[in-house]
């Protein structure tokens, strides 16, 4: 889930730098960028993978 979260935050800041669209400094082409980045780092690690219920064996 998280890796296309940040999937989407790279396509923003793709499209905003094409367009050279002047936005505020606080959701500028850098910051969407370390987002997209900070997004993609937490999905490697695991924590997006989404939680599976532990499976019961009966015997």
């Amino acid at each position: 889930m998280l890796a296309i979260a940040a999937a989407v935050v790279f396509a923003v800041a793709w499209i905003l730098h094409l367009t050279e669209t002047s936005t505020n400094i606080f959701f500028g082409n850098t910051s969407l960028l370390l987002l997209g980045l900070t997004l993609a780092a937490l999905h490697l690690a695991g924590l997006g993978a989404g939680w599976s219920p532990q499976s019961r064996r009966r015997r």
